[in-house]
């Protein structure tokens, strides 16, 4: 069984790769724009599953599974997305400090005949954090390409969290564990 994940994100390749399966990187261009508006809970698995119809069902080989995903933050019921500027990912770190968000990630696994989804959630505890601590991470870390301003993997996790309920992965953006398991399930007890 081969992999083909669709996604661009460094973190989720390293992550897949460490299953042991093999995997191979496809390109996927998809418009996350939302024309209608969704239950937080719901809008990461809806862009996985968005992502995964990109792709035509003869495009997928027999022996792979297509995986697609998507991670979101959400506090006080707002996703917060990935910041397109300084000053945004300033003010989304500011909101999160002190405070208690949780982490969507939703994914999409599809072969020539089966399609799954599901979405993962993790609660993440950030203490209170400085102005000089969140300059620091934004200009040393550029965390422009992760939702809600900030990688779990990186210094700010490491001092600004003091706890997660849930799956440390899936705040990085992919929770293996759930993963390998529908993956066994599904697709590779064939």
């Amino acid at each position: 069984m081969r992999l083909l994940l669709a996604s661009k994100s460094p973190r989720r390749r390293q992550l897949l790769a460490e299953t042991g399966l093999p995997v191979e990187c496809v390109t996927v261009d998809v418009d996350e724009h939302l024309d209608s508006p969704l239950p937080p809970t719901e809008v990461a698995e809806h862009l996985a599953r968005r992502k995964a119809a990109a792709f035509t069902k003869d495009s997928i080989d027999d022996d792979s599974v297509l995986v697609t995903a998507d991670t979101v933050v959400v506090l006080d019921e707002r996703v917060l997305g990935k910041p397109a500027t300084r000053d945004e990912a300033v003010s989304m770190l500011h909101s999160l400090a002190g405070r208690c968000h949780t982490v969507y990630t939703g994914v999409c696994l599809r072969s020539r005949t089966d399609e799954v989804s599901f979405t993962e959630s993790t609660k993440v505890y950030f203490r209170e954090l400085t102005d000089k601590e969140i300059d620091y991470y934004v200009d040393n870390y550029r965390p422009y390409d992760k939702a809600g301003s900030y990688g779990i993997q990186e210094w700010i996790g490491m001092v600004g969290v003091e706890r997660i309920e849930g799956c440390y992965y899936n705040v990085m953006g992919l929770p293996v564990a759930r993963l390998y398991e529908t993956l066994s399930s599904k697709f590779l007890s064939r």
